[in-house]
Order: structure tokens, then C-alpha cells, then sequence
């Protein structure tokens, strides 16, 4: 099944929609020079391990159970990589639901678990930057790749992306 879902821009646009919180996590191999990647399921394009926070988690609950749910890997949040928030960009999906996105992207470690694809992942594995540009993978997963391997160690905030 493919879901469909548009980008909208424009001047405070967000306000036509509702408020969600994502996470998402860069894991990386021991060497710091491969970062793991799922294919997702749904639209078929590769993707860092990640999605919407359930009422009643913290931040770092969602964050570990997408990871869980989408890679087969238990992890440890060690540090938040960025922050993505921006009111002049709405996510429209097909079923109508608009929402203007808060993402939290977090670097964790492995502590557990074993490498899986789940129900939402097609494939799981671990990719070089070289690798990743021959993947079908969208503009805000890019970002928060080159994010990630910026090795800037304070947290970026990002409005514009």
C-alpha cells in the first residue's frame, strides 16, 4: 500500500492544519561512517527510522519504539542531533488529514535486539554517504543525514526545511 501525502508551502500554511510531533534517530555503525536506513513499506523510498509520538510518550519513548518497530533494534538516545519546525510547511495525506510537523532527530546507540525489517519496512541496512545517493530517499531524510554527519555537537535548529 502506497500512501500518498503532499507537501504544502506558504506563509504560515500551518495553521490550516494540526500540530504533530515526530522523532526520528540516526544510527550509526561502529566505524561512524554508515548510518542505518529503513525502506519503507509504504512508499517504497528509503528513509531514517522515525514517526509520530502516541499520546501519554515522552519524546525518547517514541523515539525508541519506532526504532524498535521499524528496524528490530533496541537503543539508547544519546543526544538530540536537531530540531525541525517550521509554520510554513503542511503535510497533507491522502485521507485529507493536514498537519504542520515538529520532528525531533535524536543519534542512539544499539543495546540490543537484531537487525529486522517490521511491518512498516520493506528492508533495513546500514549505507555510507556514497551509497546513499544512489537511494531513492526524500529532501528532509537527506537533511537530517547531512545533519547527522556534520558533527556539529550542539543541538541545530532548523525553521528552514
Amino acid at each position: 500500500m502506497i500512501i500518498k501525502k503532499k507537501i504544502l508551502q506558504g506563509h504560515r500554511i500551518g495553521r490550516e492544519g494540526e500540530l504533530a510531533v515526530g522523532c526520528s534517530a540516526s544510527i550509526l555503525d561502529p566505524t561512524n561512517g554508515k548510518i542505518l536506513l529503513i525502506r519503507r513499506a509504504d512508499n517504497d523510498r528509503w528513509a531514517v527510522p522515525g514517526g509520530y509520538m502516541e499520546p501519554g510518550e515522552s519524546i525518547i519513548e517514541t523515539c525508541v519504539r519506532e526504532v524498535k518497530e521499524e528496524t528490530g533494534l533496541k537503543v539508547h538516545i544519546d543526544r538530540l542531533i536537531a530540531v525541525y519546525s517550521t509554520p510554513h510547511r503542511l503535510v497533507e495525506y491522502a485521507s485529507g488529514e493536514r498537519f504542520q510537523i515538529i520532528v525531533f532527530h535524536f543519534q542512539g546507540d544499539p543495546i540490543g535486539g537484531s537487525l529486522q525489517s517490521g511491518n512498516e519496512t520493506a528492508q533495513v541496512g546500514y549505507f555510507s554517504k556514497e551509497e546513499i545517493k544512489q537511494l531513492d530517499i526524500g529532501e528532509f531524510d537527506l537533511l537530517r543525514i547531512k545533519d547527522t554527519f556534520s558533527e556539529q555537537q550542539s543541538t541545530i535548529i532548523r525553521e528552514d526545511f
